[in-house]
């Protein structure tokens, strides 16, 4: 099965390279616009519930970097004004 995929991956590079031109591209354009709406179907998208969950847990992870990113800065500048006063 693999090597029927390599078949026609190199009959569709060979039949790009032969045509070249406006016609070849648009041919291209539509081609990759058909093959894109198929992988499009194949998706699963998250329901409303994981969305919020995943986008409430990166808030609070961010909020949790963020406050100890916050605090290790606010030590290393007093450590350093020490050292320089």
């Amino acid at each position: 099965m693999a090597k029927k995929k390599g078949k026609n991956a190199a009959e569709k590079q060979a039949a790009s390279a032969v045509a070249a031109g406006p016609v070849g591209k648009f041919k291209e354009l539509m081609e990759f616009f058909e093959e894109s709406k198929v992988e499009i179907k194949k998706v699963v998208w998250p329901t409303r519930k994981e969305t919020i969950t995943t986008c409430v847990a990166v808030l609070v992870v961010s909020l949790v970097v963020a406050l100890y990113l916050g605090i290790v800065d606010l030590a290393l500048s007093k450590i350093v004004e020490a050292i320089l006063s």
